[in-house]
């Protein structure tokens, strides 16, 4: 496994997500589940995942495939007591850090509930709302 997605894998698991920014390259781009948007930036996306790491339950990986710079990480967590299953598909630049990060999830009701929260939590703070205009 490449070093970064070790690091990445262990950091989640560790529940530590202040060092995950420490593995993106400055202007990585973020595709969440929960709309059809990017996010741009070290800090806007780094802001976004801390914040998943918080609504996210029991979260878990199933299996990590990849070689080279393209990676996919099956996990299985839960969204407000909702079942989910979903993939980390992360692309690494040349400098072996994350330059491209897309989550896709299922089931439908699952991507609402982590929508819902993910409003609910962010709406209410300031370091992230300066990052709104990141969103393009």
């Amino acid at each position: 496994m490449h070093p970064t997605i070790q690091k990445f894998h262990d950091y989640v698991l560790a529940d530590n997500h202040d060092d995950v920014p420490s593995l993106m390259a400055e202007d990585i781009t973020f595709q969440p589940p929960t709309y059809w948007a990017t996010w741009n930036g070290r800090d806007a996306v780094g802001a976004v995942l801390g914040h998943v790491g918080a609504v996210f339950q029991d979260f878990e990986y199933r299996r990590v495939m990849g070689s080279d710079n393209d990676w996919a990480l099956e996990f299985q967590c839960k969204v407000d007591g909702l079942d989910c299953v979903g993939v980390d598909l992360i692309t690494l630049n040349e400098d072996g850090l994350m330059q491209h990060f897309e989550v896709v999830m299922r089931p439908y009701k699952t991507i609402g509930a982590l929508r819902e929260a993910m409003n609910a939590r962010v709406m209410k703070d300031p370091a992230f709302l300066k990052h709104k205009s990141a969103l393009s």
